[in-house]
């Protein structure tokens, strides 16, 4: 089926079709439509076209009113202020246009105009290394934008750009060579592989040989030679490192109720081949030349603190690649293997330089077309003293652990709800309303702000939570169920005809607004636009609850309208959670 237009669309077409009756030479204006409180929309687009014509802007406010078909769409309209178009819809085509949308399995909502090829980079764990709460913000977000691109219609390609490549893997494999048996002492793991306590030990242990043995350095040093070259026992031993590490990850992602798969996680190592041909490119061409010995990009307005150019730097003067070649021979598969019209990097704020002089790299050399990626940077965790969270030892706090304990606070608050839950649906549950609370703690926050991990506040069923949310849609399945027990049995049915309460109006209103908000949160990258709106929708909900009987409404034209109310409410609310990652149990 098409996509069903909002009627916030059709009547800002409608106004804009007045626009260009009252002016022609104002063909094309944007009436700039959005919701107010004076009416159901207000249109302001007279106010700076007046300023363009050079005309009076109440006069031409006028104008247009005077040009505006109604017809089945408008039921009200004024003029106020500088000309500001004060619009009313009518009852009917508001609920004809969502019983339109309710036929639609999108809920009409439309796909974007132009899609293309994106390539989201966006849970870049470390092998060999725990995740932490800091791999949290990336994965939740990266993996809400990858819904959303894709219910838009776009191709999403993810690329999982973990770190398992460099000096630490010499570093590594030498010590496992020179301690064989240190990853086996715990391999009792459900996995079959070393637990990843144990890989977290041997790195501490390695890293802490590396700093104060000068002789295992230089060992460590030259196995690194002889992974880059492919020596087969040095290869084993590092492949040993990814693979337990990478079933750590997923034992992490599963907690967190993300669909990461292998084929997508393409760490620095599978660009190893290319650096050289990144080097010579790059230098040929005049983008990077030598300084000291290393290859450097410089740029004009990147200095350090003694005002002497900071460079970035491609190869090292040892012959060494760091990060700057791994991320620029990642751009050019991106674009000429996978065809990507944009790149997505999920990373933290703090890469904003680096990824800045890697993409104006990549421009220069004709690898990346200008504005073609995007570093999508966002903010901190911090804990209730508004510093960044750590354990009480100071340590980086286990993203494992941290799911664990929102799992377990949110059993509480199911267990006081429904007291006679068998476990394992109560393991189940918990699970759903846990997970739910941190990715909407997370995904509610504007993405480039920091927020506090407060468990107390994110699990309450009160407030802007997920919790709430899922309060939300639970108290409507269960007023569905009870539409259809009994001897009266009622079924959601639209009814155009009827007059709809203030409530339900706002309601309505909010229902025909999911479209809108799903584009721009798809064209700005944005998931807390979605966020804002479905806590918007469940409170206007809750207003409803509690003004508009269902059930006991006595007509049965009004129950079936409400019905159909609260039906497309709770598909709205499903559809919105389910792009943010967020599973919405049937009962709670």
């Amino acid at each position: 089926m098409a996509s069903v237009p909002s009627l916030a669309s059709s009547l800002r077409q409608r106004v804009a079709e007045a626009f260009s009756a009252a002016r022609p030479e104002a063909s094309g204006a944007d009436p700039l439509l959005r919701r107010s409180d004076r009416a159901d929309f207000q249109a302001n687009g007279a106010l700076p076209l007046a300023k363009e014509l050079k005309s009076n802007p109440r006069e031409l406010g006028g104008e247009i009113l005077a040009r505006l078909e109604k017809g089945d769409l408008v039921a009200e309209a004024e003029v106020s202020g500088p000309g500001f178009l004060n619009l009313t819809v009518k009852d009917a085509a508001l609920v004809t246009n969502l019983a339109a949308r309710s036929a639609d399995e999108r809920l009409g909502v439309p796909g974007a105009a132009h899609p293309g090829t994106s390539v989201i980079d966006y849970s870049q764990p470390n092998v060999a290394k725990e995740m932490h709460v800091g791999h949290l913000r990336n994965t939740v977000i990266g993996a809400a934008l990858d819904n959303i691109l894709t219910f838009r219609g776009e191709t999403v390609v993810r690329r999982h750009h973990i770190g398992d490549w460099g000096t630490q893997f010499g570093m590594l494999v030498q010590y496992l060579i020179e301690h064989p048996g240190a990853l086996d002492a715990e391999s009792a793991a459900d996995d079959g592989g070393a637990s990843m306590s144990r890989l977290n030990a041997v790195y501490k242990a390695s890293r802490a040989l590396f700093d104060s043995d000068e002789g295992f350095k230089t060992r460590a040093r030259a196995r690194v030679v002889e992974l880059q070259a492919g020596d087969p026992e040095t290869v084993a031993l590092w492949q040993r490192f990814v693979d337990e590490s990478m079933r750590y990850f997923h034992s992490v992602y599963d907690l967190l109720d993300v669909d990461i798969h292998d084929e997508d996680v393409v760490g620095e190592s599978a660009y190893n081949d290319d650096l050289h041909n990144v080097c010579k490119e790059l230098e040929e061409s005049g983008v990077a030349v030598r300084s000291d010995g290393a290859l450097c990009v410089f740029f004009d307005d990147v200095k350090g603190p003694d005002g002497t150019p900071s460079p970035l730097i491609v190869q090292k003067s040892n012959g060494g690649f760091g990060y700057a070649a791994t991320d620029l021979a990642a751009i050019r598969d991106r674009i000429r293997r996978l065809g990507a019209d944009t790149l997505l990097y999920v990373v933290d704020s703090r890469q904003a330089l680096h990824f800045r002089m890697v993409f104006e790299t990549a421009e220069r050399a004709g690898w990346l077309p200008q504005g073609a990626a995007h570093h999508l940077s966002f903010g901190s965790v911090l804990g209730k003293d508004g510093k960044p969270f750590k354990t009480r030892e100071g340590e980086t706090v286990q993203l494992s652990r941290l799911l664990g304990e929102a799992v377990e606070r949110a059993r509480e608050v199911v267990a006081e709800k429904s007291p006679q839950l068998p476990t394992e649906e109560l393991d189940e549950r918990a699970a759903q309303v846990g997970i739910g609370a941190v990715k909407y703690a997370d995904l509610s926050t504007s993405r480039t702000r920091d927020y506090v991990f407060d468990l107390d506040r994110m699990v309450s069923l009160n407030g802007d939570t997920g919790v709430y949310l899922q309060y939300a849609y639970a108290r409507i399945q269960s007023i569905l169920r009870k539409a259809t027990e009994g001897a009266t049995e009622h079924a959601p049915v639209a009814h155009p005809e009827l007059m709809l309460s203030p409530a339900e109006r706002a309601l309505a209103l909010a229902l025909d607004e999911l479209g809108e908000t799903i584009e721009d949160a798809a064209e700005t990258y944005e998931p807390h636009k979605l966020a804002a709106y479905l806590y918007q929708l469940a409170t206007l909900y809750t207003t409803f609850y509690d003004q508009c009987p269902v059930l006991k409404a006595g007509e049965p034209e009004l129950v079936e309208n409400r019905l159909f109310l609260c039906g497309l409410t709770a598909r709205t609310l499903h559809q919105g959670m389910a792009l943010l990652g967020i599973r919405t149990p049937e009962r709670l």
